[in-house]
């Protein structure tokens, strides 16, 4: 993922202006929550990260919270060309508009040099039979936007959406977790693979359950 310390600063003196750390806790919080399926807190920690990049009157800092915000959507399988990015992609540098394009799938023409270094090998990748292009990249959520990519792409692999599923599962992150499953689903289906659907159905059934359940419990 694009790296979030570009709005948190450094740690020498002086001391960063506190919309830095602000903006950057902000970020940090949008993506947790809406990784874990939690979207009012979401929208408010991303509008206070806007709001926070807005009072420099940067707008290649509020282009810069958008793609944040686009890349953690890619990981959830939840694609919309990233328009509030677009709106400021003339003010962004190459390199986050060579990553909106990456985000998109339009990699024909992309120089994976002005890509984040975790995810320029996978542009031009080709996994051994049996093997995730993703297994290279260990930050979780990296992984998850890559592979988010890769399907917009259409360069997805039976070995990438299990990596994907797997990593989604690993850290709880409910939203990207169904939206996986559900691509995993949707194969099982297609290869009349009936166990496999059964046994994935199930965990789709349990997660759905459990987010419903905190719901509930929170309006109580």
């Amino acid at each position: 993922m694009i790296c979030l310390l570009a709005l948190a600063g450094c740690a020498s003196k002086p001391a960063p202006p506190a919309w830095q750390s602000n903006a950057y806790g902000a970020l940090a919080g949008f993506s947790d929550a809406y990784l874990k399926g939690h979207s009012a807190i979401a929208q408010a920690e991303f509008a206070r990260a806007r709001d926070e990049t807005a009072s420099t009157g940067r707008p290649e800092l509020v282009a810069h919270a958008e793609l944040v915000r686009c890349a953690t959507r890619v990981a959830s399988l939840e694609y919309d060309n990233c328009p509030a990015f677009e709106a400021l992609a003339q003010d962004a540098s190459a390199a986050e508009r060579a990553y909106a394009a990456y985000l998109a799938g339009r990699w024909q023409g992309l120089d994976p040099a002005l890509l984040p270094a975790q995810h320029r090998a996978i542009v031009g990748a080709h996994a051994a039979a049996g093997k995730s292009v993703l297994d290279g990249i260990e930050e979780p959520l990296s992984r998850l936007v890559a592979a988010g990519a890769l399907l917009q792409a259409g360069r997805i692999t039976p070995p990438d959406i299990v990596a994907a599923t797997e990593t989604a599962s690993a850290q709880g992150w409910r939203r990207p977790l169904l939206m996986w499953l559900g691509v995993a689903a949707k194969r099982a289906e297609a290869a009349g693979d009936t166990v496999q659907l059964a046994r994935i159905q199930r965990r789709i059934e349990l997660a759905s359950t459990t987010q419903a359940e905190g719901r509930a419990a929170k309006s109580r």
